[in-house]
């Protein structure tokens, strides 16, 4: 797959299937929508591209933006993954939020990717203040000589598939929920940055993941989860918090035990696969009584993570 900032030439993607959106989280409704496209495009012999934005447009239009699901780069690998051939990332800025939707239409999607087919979301909207909407996609794309192809919502056990509903899921601990709707599981990545060393002094070393700010973090407390390093695997327990029992009003920490795993990490690249939420965080009496829980933590997850390491 390609990757481009910006706007293409019109020539190398003319006559595409294309799928357009935010797409955080490539998630299940996402996948469904993405691989449609990729199929028609397949027996048209022509390229399959998504278009998305960076920055997501809630951080420029002055909305609260919400956590992130995926960094662009983990983005950019799952769309890969599903066999589309290009991707453009669209810069959101100022200018492009106060578009009118038609102008988008106009003087951006036809004339620089010309769609054969244009692919979007039920719940899709575009152009200044999200006045743009599916129906008049539709009604621009009859006028100028494209399909537009709505997806239905994807659900799960009676619920939407969405951005907003793993969130949520995130924000209880329900980890196999939030794998089910994204068809994969969570996953924080990010770099081993220097901590306060209390998880070594404790007999627990700790790597202190520095993961983007605006990426979404789960319900505070500690998990068990699957260690990604140089292509290898290590068991992990993974406390996400603040931790209470040494002060109060510390910053929130990302911290990781790799089970069975001898080294240092600093400055490294390290992705924390998420994978059952073991307890709540909680304020312990002292260090003694903090290293008793967190040998008990090891145990329960290494017994979690041996059963079910698929």
């Amino acid at each position: 797959m390609q990757v481009r900032q910006g706007m293409p030439g019109e020539e190398i993607v003319a006559g595409c299937y294309l799928a357009l959106g935010n797409f955080d989280g490539v998630h299940r409704g996402h996948q469904q929508l993405i691989g449609s496209i990729v199929r028609k495009a397949r027996i048209a012999g022509k390229p399959a591209v998504v278009i998305t934005f960076s920055p997501h447009p809630a951080c420029i239009t002055g909305d609260n933006p919400p956590g992130l699901l995926t960094t662009t780069d983990r983005k950019e690998k799952l769309i890969a993954a599903l066999g589309v051939d290009f991707l453009f990332i669209l810069p959101f800025n100022r200018e492009l939020a106060r578009l009118a939707p038609e102008t988008f239409v106009y003087d951006i999607l036809w004339p620089r990717f010309h769609p054969r087919l244009v692919a979007v979301g039920f719940n899709f909207t575009f152009g200044h203040r999200g006045a743009g909407t599916p129906a008049l996609l539709k009604r621009l794309g009859e006028e100028l000589g494209f399909e537009v192809e709505v997806m239905a919502p994807v659900t799960y056990e009676g619920m939407t598939v969405s951005s907003t509903t793993i969130r949520d899921a995130l924000d209880r601990g329900d980890i196999l929920l939030a794998r089910k709707l994204l068809g994969y599981w969570p996953v924080l990545a990010g770099t081993v940055v220097a901590g306060d060393r209390r998880g070594r002094e404790l007999g627990f070393p700790t790597a202190n993941l520095a993961v983007p700010p605006e990426i979404k973090l789960p319900a505070r407390g500690v998990y068990a989860c699957l260690a990604r390093f140089r292509d290898r695997v290590y068991r992990a327990v993974v406390n996400i918090g603040r931790r209470p029992t040494f002060g109060t009003d510390l910053p929130a920490t990302i911290e990781a035990h790799l089970l069975d795993f001898e080294g240092g990490l600093y400055g490294q690249q390290l992705e924390l696969e998420l994978r059952a939420y073991l307890r709540p965080e909680r304020r312990f009496a002292g260090p003694r009584e903090l290293a008793a829980q967190m040998q008990e933590d090891c145990t329960r997850a290494r017994a979690f993570l041996n059963e079910r390491q698929a």
